[in-house]
């Protein structure tokens, strides 16, 4: 029973979800209210508010998926492995499976998403900055083991900017029309040259 009751769960939240990014990407995030969401997603607006702390969180919780995955990175690196090295090779590893995290995704629905995300409401720029700091403290936190506290803070501060900057560059070039086949050799460049530059 606590397995179909989490598949239903599962289920009901996806409804929403995609019930959100299909209007979001329709008509734009302040255009479409909270109501009409969880009319279109066949569910009352306080049932949707049960998996969705606010209107925000119905776009950002895609990306919210990936929080602490920098500092889950380093804390299970390879023994004799550097947090940064480590966290240098997931980024290439993320761009190679063209992880949409990285902003190396073509898809036009990956496309038109990581628009709606930057070209929209503060509130939701807002809300995203809040994502984003919370990611750089739990980074902070995994690098104190290898660091003192202000280079970990700093070190976490620049990688999360690093890697922020990365993805959005790849976006804007892919969102120019430029192919996949020109802007992936180039945004493993960067990485790597973006890379190189933070032991500094």
């Amino acid at each position: 029973m606590t397995g179909l009751r989490e598949l239903q769960r599962r289920r009901v939240h996806e409804a929403i979800s995609e019930a959100a990014i299909r209007l979001f990407l329709e008509r734009g995030f302040d255009a479409v209210p909270v109501a009409e969401i969880a009319a279109v997603a066949g569910v009352s607006k306080p049932t949707l508010f049960k998996y969705f702390a606010s209107k925000e969180d119905l776009v950002l919780h895609r990306i919210a998926d990936h929080l602490g995955e920098s500092a889950r990175v380093v804390r299970e690196r390879e023994p004799g492995l550097s947090p940064l090295e480590a966290l240098r090779r997931h980024f290439l590893d993320r761009l190679a499976a063209h992880d949409p995290v990285t902003g190396l995704n073509d898809h036009p629905d990956v496309v038109a998403y990581h628009r709606l995300v930057f070209s929209t409401a503060p509130s939701l720029l807002a809300r995203l900055h809040q994502h984003m700091a919370r990611d750089e403290e739990a980074l902070a936190e995994a690098l104190e083991g290898s660091h003192d506290r202000l280079t970990a803070a700093l070190l976490a501060g620049q990688v999360m900017a690093t890697q922020r900057v990365l993805a959005r560059r790849n976006w804007s070039m892919l969102a120019e029309g430029r192919p996949m086949a020109e802007v992936e050799p180039e945004a493993v460049r960067a990485a790597g040259r973006a890379f190189a530059m933070l032991p500094a």
